[in-house]
């Protein structure tokens, strides 16, 4: 199999899994024109860790890991099936790291949100990589090189968050974004096209108006994921660029 592009896909409400919104429809459309991949590794800002974990569930299942919203999205059941032989390579590949295999471990939204739009059959396994939250930007960065081989065996690595992301401030109301989230967004999409991603890695030194695009790391650490797996001479893409209010959705594609 040809070597396959890595995601990142900002994720935004989990309405985007049930709403026929532009930021689904892209969603498809990617699912639609990648090669298909045998497997996925998602790495999700709503699994968070203390030490390196990978979901090892043949059946996972779908967590509803939100309140708030309408019945169908909290009886929505995305039926995938996992991969144990995905995480028991992501064992070998982050070795000597210890990685705990949890055998539990099902599908939070961040997953299944942006793959029921992806791949609306649910064929394809899926096993998840939880974010130690003990690890900084830059050690989060360099245990995702060691990912890398996974593009070349036919295993498509997802990362879901977001670039800015501060609830404080959402206001589903307003649609324009704030000054400091436009900025930020920017600043982040600058520093990709440019390959700075050293910096980007350091995300607590990206300046003021990090300290409210990123009030936690959860969703911005994923991003550091997918850039790490960037091979020589590949030039990072961008497709839903857009910030709403507190929150972007922009995506990047690697490959």
């Amino acid at each position: 199999m040809s070597l396959l592009p890595a995601v990142f896909a900002g994720h935004g409400s989990p309405m985007n899994a049930i709403e026929d919104s532009e930021v689904r429809r892209e969603w498809a459309a990617l699912g639609a024109r990648l090669p298909r991949p045998k497997a996925i590794l998602c790495v999700s800002a709503h699994w968070e860790t203390e030490g390196v974990a990978v979901a090892a569930s043949e059946k996972p299942e779908t967590i509803h890991d939100f309140r708030g919203f309408p019945r169908e999205l909290h009886e929505m059941i995305y039926p995938a099936t996992g991969s144990p032989a995905l995480a028991k390579r992501v064992v070998e590949l982050l070795g000597p790291e210890p990685v705990a295999l949890d055998p539990e471990r099902g599908l939070d939204h961040g997953a299944w949100s942006v793959l029921a739009a992806m791949y609306p059959d649910a064929g394809i396994p899926v096993a998840q990589l939880g974010l130690d939250m003990t690890r900084s930007g830059p050690e989060h960065f360099e245990l995702a090189k060691r990912l890398s081989p996974l593009r070349d065996e036919g295993v498509l690595v997802l990362g879901s968050g977001n670039i800015v992301h501060n609830l404080s401030f959402y206001d589903p109301r307003r649609r324009e974004p704030y000054e400091w989230a436009a900025r930020f967004d920017a600043k982040v999409k600058a520093l990709i096209k440019a390959g700075d991603f050293s910096t980007l890695a350091e995300h607590d030194a990206l300046g003021p108006d990090a300290e409210l695009a990123i009030p936690t790391p959860e969703h911005y650490l994923p991003l550091l994921y997918i850039l790490a797996l960037r091979r020589k001479g590949e030039k990072p893409s961008f497709f839903n660029e857009r910030v709403e209010n507190a929150m972007a959705m922009t995506s990047v594609l690697i490959g």
